[in-house]
């Protein structure tokens, strides 16, 4: 499927309304932590109310899963990518719960197969693996039985956000490099290296109003949650996959390669 911004795409983003059904929005991903990966996606809502995605992405770690997900809001919420001025600790790279005050709770996880809930949020033995040259290529259709409520018409409020990043260039996520992931630990999954959890690329509708204000405030950036706010939304989910995450993260990242 061509990712070429078609003349009816650019009127949708040049006119703020809802998407509906036979329309397409496209979504720029951008490296979020100087990896350099980069892809296009394309959120497409068919005329039977299901939803296309199709996602094409390079410069991804090399034969290692990424999770995925669409992520934002359809109540009002403003989300948006976070950039490095969100490094709150300061070790040079935005974290999960580092970039979840400004990308929102996972909206839809972009499995393989299978459910497409938050609660598949770490689901890595469903999501889909980068090629030997650091090449994906993602494409589902899900069900409009299976989309949380206003997805469709809220298409151009939602993003995309694909982890997975490898800071030393050994070609795989290793503890070496960042340590272990602080987010696995907190849902109970240990022994996951930071380096497969952190977000590589993020992406915004074309179009949107990248760092605008919030119009009805940030869900867990505002100040009206306290600082676990985001995590929180995220462990609701994580906490059911913890005994699968913890046997299936450690057989998968054994397939990356030890070096480019």
């Amino acid at each position: 499927m061509p990712f070429v911004v078609a003349a009816a795409a650019v009127a949708l983003f040049a006119v703020p309304a809802a998407a509906h059904a036979d329309e397409s929005v496209h979504v720029a991903m951008q490296d979020l932590n100087g990896t350099g990966a980069k892809g296009m996606a394309m959120l497409t809502a068919t005329d039977s109310g299901d939803l296309a995605v199709t996602i094409k992405a390079s410069g991804m770690t090399p034969n290692a899963p990424h999770a995925q997900h669409i992520h934002g809001s359809t109540t009002g919420m403003d989300f948006m990518c976070p950039d490095k001025s969100d490094d709150k600790d300061g070790n040079g790279y935005v974290s999960v719960e580092e970039g979840l005050p400004k990308y929102g709770d996972i909206h839809i996880s972009l499995t393989t197969t299978g459910d497409t809930t938050k609660a598949s949020g770490l689901a890595v033995d469903r999501m889909p693996m980068a090629d030997a040259d650091g090449n994906l290529t993602y494409e589902r259709v899900i069900p409009a039985a299976d989309l949380p409520p206003g997805t469709i018409e809220h298409l151009k409020d939602l993003h995309v956000v694909q982890h997975g990043i490898d800071v030393n260039n050994n070609g795989t996520y290793d503890m070496d490099a960042l340590g272990e992931s602080t987010f696995a630990k907190s849902l109970g999954v240990n022994g996951i290296p930071e380096e497969a959890t952190d977000p590589a690329t993020c992406g915004m509708v074309t179009g949107a109003a990248a760092g605008s204000m919030p119009t009805g405030g940030v869900d867990t950036g505002d100040g009206s949650t306290n600082d676990t706010g985001g995590l929180a939304l995220y462990t609701a989910g994580g906490l059911a996959l913890a005994g699968v995450a913890a046997l299936v993260v450690r057989r998968r990242l054994g397939l990356s390669r030890h070096g480019r």
